[in-house]
């Protein structure tokens, strides 16, 4: 099922609950989770509760949550998924946050993707493979908030002002569940700048 919402401030979300269908979804999981060189970093919070790995065109770098991301090449799978992807989201992407959620206790806190590099309203596409998992959204000022239950194989883009207004998250949850990859594309307008201090808790450390 495929819907479209209109958020609070000029903010925009596409969701398709199966952009893949359950066969290419299980396929594209283990392919991503077998060809991935995952790492475990760490930023000004301590270690990141969860994995990670950053793909980009050639000479780019993203730094967010005191952490330097250096471009490292497509593969295969991944420059398909990006291709499909863009086809849908009607833009470009040249980079890509690949986070593995090992069980409910890797998380992602609240936070915005509206690092300067990624200019002032940017197109976020978010790809979720594996264990379903709640996603928050909450609106900066008015606390207004949208919860999505992200399926195995499902597109979610966020549009317009989105990360400008609302901040998003995923939660660590207490109920026994399996493991999780989630792509975000994005698009890197300039080199990354000194990363700021993080402004909504603990942000995409927590």
């Amino acid at each position: 099922m495929q819907k479209r919402i209109d958020l609070q401030d000029g903010g925009t979300l596409f969701y398709d609950d199966a952009f893949y269908d359950r066969l290419q979804a299980d396929a594209v999981f283990q392919a991503i989770k077998a060809e991935t060189p995952w790492r475990q970093e760490s930023g000004r919070f301590g270690p990141f509760p969860r994995l990670t790995m950053w793909y980009a065109d050639a000479g780019l770098t993203y730094t967010y949550s005191g952490v330097t991301h250096e471009a490292i090449e497509w593969t295969s799978t991944l420059a398909q998924i990006r291709r499909e992807v863009e086809a849908v989201s009607e833009t470009t992407f040249n980079s890509l946050l690949l986070n593995f959620y090992r069980d409910g206790l890797d998380s992602m806190g609240y936070h915005a993707d509206d690092e300067r590099e990624l200019g002032k309203n940017p197109v976020i596409a978010s790809v979720s493979f594996g264990a379903e998992r709640r996603f928050h959204l909450k609106h900066k000022k008015s606390g207004e908030k949208m919860t999505f239950d992200l399926a195995h194989g499902s597109l979610l883009v966020m549009g317009g002002t989105c990360q400008h207004h609302w901040i998003h998250c995923v939660p660590k949850i207490k109920a026994t569940v399996g493991e999780r990859i989630n792509l975000t594309f994005r698009k890197i307008l300039s080199p990354s700048p000194p990363a700021p201090l993080p402004r909504w808790g603990d942000g995409k450390n927590g």
